[in-house]
């Protein structure tokens, strides 16, 4: 491996801790993010020459670092920094008194404090975690980019003005914070798990990376849903070798060869849910990850207990009613019963404005259009969701299934 295909890799799964670790020495997100940039872009330049050094992260930890700290003398701003960093100081952490080395963690909770209204936690983190763009953003959270990009400009700015501290918070605290944490974690698993946009369906990286933060906050406090959520990702994380083909095209689940599927990791997910359905049974997560488990055990597609998953998602419809599930629970329907079936409650979501740019609505509407016979109806709505998808697998994917309609 080539030193620059060595350092894209470093980027690939250090940048976030690196970037995060910045935010804590150098307390300005954006700052940090640049500051990070110029740490990468001194290593393409010095690396091929001086070689790789023993620790890569640390390396660009402080000279990132240093670059911060140059910025901000000649902006002369935050004196207060100045005071207590030097430029020729080497990079130490600062002590953790909750016993957790995870800059990356602490962030989240930072982006997750109480003080910032939800929407803003949610846009904030994944932006500055998951490395998305504000347009993204928007589109994970179903919203207009002007106003994620307003939501993250406040955020950033309140978490300076308020000083809002850098640190997971003491133990007494965590309950409060967690369910807000618990939603950033899982967003941050669907991005990786499912890549908004781009030519590749799973970011390893991201989702092993939601997955060790959501194995530290189980640690940290053990809790019915914190389990629940481990499950979830693990149970979905177990599919990731069946999820494409050796081209990288899309692979839906009722066409996956499920060999393929992790059976360690299946087995660590049932283990995570059995403990989480002692605690907390019908919570959100913990029922996702008893829908996840339905297909876990289902030896092929056809075995797959449909009438139990529907029954899932109505349980969780109840507690967490939202147009997304709502769309699951239809598509459980149809094939617990038959596509007109689940047609008709999809229709019912036709009023949701936001649904109305998902592309996977209009995705699942065509399936069930194409099952039922419909073939305009499929071919129109296979249309609008390729219009709506900036993820290369399934953008080919749907345009596969529509030159197939086009042969039927």
């Amino acid at each position: 491996m080539t030193i620059a295909s060595r350092i894209n890799a470093l980027y690939q799964t250090e940048s976030r801790r690196v970037q995060a670790t910045l935010i804590r020495l150098l307390g300005d997100f954006d700052l940090a993010e640049e500051s990070m940039q110029e740490a990468f872009a001194a290593a393409v330049k010095q690396w091929p020459e001086q070689g790789i050094p023993d620790n890569p992260a640390a390396w660009l930890i402080k000279t990132g670092h240093r670059r911060g700290i140059d910025h901000i003398r000649r902006r002369q701003t935050a004196r207060d920094n100045l005071s207590r960093v030097a430029e020729d100081e080497p990079y130490t952490p600062e002590p953790d008194t909750d016993h957790i080395d995870d800059d990356l963690l602490r962030l989240i909770f930072t982006c997750c404090h109480p003080s910032l209204a939800i929407e803003a936690q949610l846009a904030l983190t994944l932006r500055e975690i998951c490395s998305l763009t504000t347009e993204q953003v928007a589109s994970a959270l179903l919203q207009k980019p002007t106003t994620t990009a307003q939501r993250i400009v406040r955020a950033k700015r309140k978490i300076r003005e308020a000083n809002i501290p850098y640190e997971v918070p003491e133990r007494k605290e965590l309950p409060q914070r967690l369910q807000s944490v618990l939603k950033v974690v899982y967003l941050i698993f669907n991005e990786g798990y499912s890549s908004s946009e781009g030519n590749t369906i799973v970011n390893i990286s991201l989702a092993g990376e939601a997955i060790r933060l959501a194995t530290l906050l189980a640690e940290l406090l053990p809790d019915g849903e914190v389990f629940g959520l481990l499950a979830l990702m693990l149970l979905h994380d177990s599919r990731r070798h069946a999820r494409q083909d050796a081209n990288g095209e899309l692979i839906t689940l009722e066409d996956q060869n499920r060999a393929l599927w992790d059976q360690e990791q299946i087995r660590s997910g049932l283990a995570w849910l059995a403990r989480a359905l002692e605690l907390t049974p019908a919570a959100p997560y913990t029922l996702q990850a008893s829908i996840a488990a339905a297909h876990a055990k289902a030896a092929t597609a056809s075995d797959t207990d449909w009438a139990r998953i529907a029954r899932l998602y109505q349980a969780l419809y109840q507690r967490q009613p939202s147009p997304v599930i709502a769309l699951n629970h239809a598509v459980a329907v149809a094939m617990r019963d038959t596509p007109e079936e689940g047609l008709k409650l999809l229709d019912q979501l036709a009023g949701h404005k936001a649904i109305q740019s998902y592309y996977l609505y209009h995705a699942a509407r065509a399936d069930l259009f194409r099952r039922s016979g419909d073939l305009a109806g499929a071919r129109t709505a296979y249309q609008r969701a390729l219009t709506l998808t900036q993820q290369g697998p399934e953008q080919r994917y749907l345009s596969r299934r529509l030159t197939a309609l086009d042969s039927a």
